[in-house]
């Protein structure tokens, strides 16, 4: 196997995580009948971004390597606001429903 072989390899399995994370994410709505978009969304989205990244850096393609590089902040910030030590999900009832 060459160099080139494996690093396709290795970009073919990040387009495979990345796409993976969209029937993560439709499984989870049908379940709740509503639009919803799970943690492992996120990552998915981050794991399968930065395998893509590795292979647009060894590719040498700056569009890609861009486009991977922003996604990757946007998908980091995601899973840092939802592990966030104040995060309080407030249930059904809000403060706008209540008396």
């Amino acid at each position: 196997m060459t160099l080139d072989t494996l690093w396709l390899i290795i970009g073919f399995l990040g387009q495979g995580v990345f796409f993976m994370r969209w029937v993560v994410q439709w499984i989870a709505s049908e379940r709740h009948a509503e639009s919803r978009v799970p943690t492992a969304f996120w990552y998915m989205s981050l794991i399968g971004g930065l395998i893509t990244l590795a292979y647009a850096i060894y590719r040498k393609d700056p569009v890609f390597i861009a486009g991977q590089s922003i996604g990757s902040i946007v998908y980091l910030r995601n899973l840092m606001l939802i592990h966030r030590p104040n995060s309080v999900d407030p249930g059904p009832a809000s403060s706008a429903t209540k008396s």
